[in-house]
């Protein structure tokens, strides 16, 4: 495999830590609003929740793409599985919807901490399960006040 970026740039934590204030704050905001209001919130946090979870299936596309010397139908295949369980739990509403994007993006640090190393991207990985406990932190409370 082709070497990689084996480090998170200053551009890429900026990006990636600024990427949790959409969850945070809306996990925050299913705490504060008005029952009325909820609603959307928790929508919201379930779609942000869903596209993040899509973007972390398509890096395996862009690492398979730049470098096509080997290819693996297994890592493409995984590349969609993401997206069609953020797309399932997107029709199953809030609170589950929530409960199972927090898995998946433990199921894609999970992969990502298994993968990385082929592509010597383990440098990554301490940036990555930051990010997964604050963002899976915040779907499971947005759940949680979604069904009190």
């Amino acid at each position: 495999m082709a070497a990689h970026t084996s480090v998170p740039t200053v551009w890429a934590q900026r990006l990636g830590f600024g990427g949790l204030i959409p969850f945070v704050g809306l996990a925050l905001a299913l705490w504060v609003l008005a029952p009325a209001q909820r609603s959307f919130a928790g929508l919201a946090l379930l779609g942000y929740g869903a596209t993040i979870a899509s973007f972390l299936g398509a890096i395996y596309w862009g690492l398979l793409m730049r470098d096509a010397s080997t290819p693996s139908p297994r890592l493409l295949v995984w590349g969609v599985v993401p997206c069609l369980v953020a797309w399932l739990g997107l029709l199953v509403g809030p609170v589950p919807g929530l409960l199972l994007m927090a898995g998946l993006l433990w199921a894609c640090f999970g992969v990502d901490r298994a993968i990385y190393p082929r592509f010597q991207m383990q440098g990554w990985l301490p940036m990555r399960l930051v990010l997964t406990v604050v963002a899976s932190a915040s779907c499971v409370a947005g759940a949680v006040a979604l069904w009190r």
